[in-house]
């Protein structure tokens, strides 16, 4: 599967921003998907999930009650629609479906 991202940019604090993950290559909603941010200097980490096996959704402890992430079967796409961004949101966002990364999007928070 070929992923690529899209919708980053530089925001306020308190802004909101959706990033989009356009999926090609296979069906897109028989997989596990999720996305992943990492600031400048620490490792990769979880932000939001889906499980395909049973729609279950988890979201990290930062990102809870102000980020969602949704699926649109018919377009490939994935989304990640993140409110109330704080500073600390600063990062490359990059998705993954089963397995495959995109090249990342930009997110950066100005306070």
């Amino acid at each position: 599967v070929q992923l690529v991202e899209s919708g980053g940019g530089l925001v306020q604090a308190g802004g909101s921003l959706r990033l989009s993950c356009a999926a090609s290559g296979r069906t897109f909603s028989r997989y596990d998907m999720g996305w992943y941010r990492q600031a400048p200097g620490k490792e990769r980490d979880f932000v939001a999930g889906i499980r395909w096996s049973d729609e279950r959704i988890a979201y990290a402890d930062s990102v809870k009650g102000r980020f969602t992430i949704s699926t649109d079967t018919a377009k490939n796409t994935l989304y990640l629609r993140m409110n109330s961004l704080k500073p600390e949101d600063t990062g490359t966002y990059y998705c993954n479906v089963d397995g495959a990364w995109g090249q990342g999007t930009q997110v950066t928070v100005s306070s």
